[in-house]
This record gives structure tokens, C-alpha cells and sequence, in this order.
């Protein structure tokens, strides 16, 4: 099962207790840079922490927005992000790495993994978009939900 999910504005423990309760078994990481200024987000320390979890981490940077198309999403230029994420979709690059998401959704509960929280400002749904077409299976979004932890409530 495909599953989707951005970690803007997300507590750390609120995002690994969301991929949890959604039973989610591999974060697909579709950043083009999988580093971020939000402790915890980077690729090292975010892989160690989901398989902490007993989630398991991969990273496809083929998947991934390239700078110009960033750019054009900040600029809320969406017809434009669009087209460049599409040239990025018809690499043979991309196709390869999508084949491997598929095959590995197959037989995992897997989740594509960006920033935004909004999937709809993101390039990861039209990664799942791609996918849908090419499998009929239909993706879900999360949204990261907040948890309060015992310690909270004290």
C-alpha cells in the first residue's frame, strides 16, 4: 500500500507515532537533498530513528524536486513546478526508481516521504499520481497528527 506524508511544521515523535499508527513499514525518502534544518529530518539521523522504530528508511533522489522546480513551488508558480517535475518523471532514472517503489509496495505498507505538509504544494503526489496510473492503487495522504505524550499532560 502507497501512503504519502510531509513533515513541515511536525514535532519529531508526533511524525514517527503518525507513521505508526498508519502501520507504515518503509518511509521512501523522494527528497532531492534528504537533509533538513528541522533536527531529526536529515537522512542519517531519520533513518536511525525509524529503524529504531522498526520502520526501515530507502532514499530515492531520482524521485526528487530538483532546485528550479523548489523555486517555482515557493514562488507558488505551480504550472511551471509541474513541468519541470514532469521532465523529472520521464528520465529513465525516475522510472527505474518508481519500478522499485512499486515493487516494494507490493508487499510493504510504504510511505513517500517530502516536506510539505500540504501534498497538493508537493512533488511527492504527483510521484504517487505516476504511481496510480501505473498500478490502479490508489494513494493515501497523511497528515501528521499531534500526540500528547504523558509528560505533557503532567
Amino acid at each position: 500500500m502507497l501512503n504519502t506524508i510531509g513533515y513541515e511544521g511536525a514535532d519529531l515523535s508526533d511524525f514517527i507515532e503518525t507513521l505508526k499508527l498508519a502501520n507504515i513499514q518503509t518511509v521512501i525518502d523522494i527528497r532531492d537533498r534528504a537533509q533538513s534544518r528541522r533536527p531529526g529530518f536529515s537522512k542519517s539521523a531519520l533513518s536511525k530513528l525509524l529503524s529504531e522504530s522498526g520502520i526501515s528508511y530507502q532514499h530515492y533522489r531520482e524521485l526528487g524536486d530538483p532546485k528550479e522546480g523548489r523555486e517555482a513551488a515557493r514562488a507558488n508558480d505551480l504550472s511551471r513546478f509541474k513541468a519541470i517535475f514532469s521532465k523529472v518523471l520521464e528520465s529513465d532514472a525516475a522510472q527505474a526508481a518508481l519500478k522499485k517503489v512499486i515493487d516494494v509496495a507490493e508487499s510493504e505498507v510504504v510511505c513517500l516521504l517530502c516536506y510539505e505538509r500540504d501534498e497538493t504544494h508537493c512533488h511527492r503526489k504527483l510521484v504517487a499520481d505516476k504511481i496510480e496510473t501505473m498500478t490502479g492503487n490508489k494513494a493515501r495522504h497523511l497528515g501528521v497528527r499531534r500526540f500528547e505524550s504523558d509528560r505533557k499532560r503532567a
